[in-house]
């Protein structure tokens, strides 16, 4: 039996994660509480969204929903564990979805490297233009004014000599 999924969202009292879809047989929405167990403001929020898409109980019912948003739906109800607000919840998951330009990667640590590197990729893709995008094109030929002067770079002059 299919199911499309419509809606997916979280509750805090008892703490559980719950699917509003559409059976396609019937033609009839229903709703799926699935209980969030063993879960604490200490836990994993990306282990605990693998976890439950991969569940055999809830594994056909969740095919609609990315793994991403059952991760950000798990880190908002980690974010209530640990009693900040639901807007400071929101506010936190966005800045680790948006991209800090000025930001030092050097300083991050392999997991949060590789959350920025995935972020990159998925930004790359969605503003690559492929050959069936109506605008791509094979061949830009870019012409360059030749009216401003060149400025010449101070590293390569003198190093013949040297070596």
């Amino acid at each position: 039996m299919a199911y499309q999924a419509k809606k997916c969202g979280v509750r805090f009292q008892p703490p559980a994660i719950i699917l509003i879809y559409k059976e396609q047989a019937k033609e009839k929405d229903r709703q799926r509480i699935m209980p969030v167990r063993n879960f604490s403001k200490f836990s994993d929020c990306i282990r605990a969204a693998e976890q439950l898409k991969n569940s055999p109980r809830h594994k056909q019912y969740l095919e609609g929903v990315s793994l991403q948003q059952l991760q950000k739906l798990y880190c908002v109800l980690k974010g209530h564990l640990q009693g900040h607000s639901l807007a400071e919840s929101l506010q936190q998951i966005q800045q680790e979805i948006v991209l800090d330009p000025d930001e030092d990667l050097n300083k991050l640590d392999d997991k949060e490297l590789n959350k920025r590197k995935s972020l990159m990729d998925k930004l790359f893709e969605k503003n690559c233009k492929k050959k069936n995008d109506p605008e791509f094109v094979y061949d830009i030929e870019v012409e360059f004014p030749q009216d401003a002067q060149l400025e010449s770079c101070g590293w390569d002059d003198g190093s013949d000599n040297e070596f």
